[in-house]
């Protein structure tokens, strides 16, 4: 028996050692605004008009608990406030200790109101 015959294989293009220019559009007279844009309507990005509610982030906890490994967690907060935890009974009462913040957080609670105590 004959073995199948083969496709020839391609050959490698040869490089340059000489890098290239690439070709250059050929100049066009420019009459008037670009294409696209309306009358009136300016060109420059400008900020996003669009406001939020007036909500911003205040706090962060953040819990890393990977499978097999030890958990840690840490809770962050604007008015200073900058705890951690490691090991999973910690981080769970590191999560009620964080839950239990937002009540009693001065930038989250209006201080006028409050009786002192």
């Amino acid at each position: 028996m004959t073995a199948p015959s083969r496709p020839p294989l391609k050959s490698i293009t040869p490089t340059t050692a000489t890098p290239h220019a690439a070709p250059q559009p050929v100049d066009t007279s420019a009459v008037g605004e670009p294409k696209g844009v309306a009358e009136g309507v300016p060109i420059a990005v400008r900020p996003d008009p669009q406001t939020g509610d007036g909500r911003y982030p205040v706090a962060w906890l953040h819990i890393c608990a990977p499978r097999g490994a030890v958990p840690t967690a840490t809770s962050k907060c604007l008015c200073g406030r900058d705890r951690s935890a490691v090991g999973k009974a910690r981080v769970l009462a590191l999560i009620e200790d964080h839950t239990a913040h937002r009540d009693e957080c001065p930038l989250r609670t209006p201080q006028e109101g409050r009786t002192a105590a």
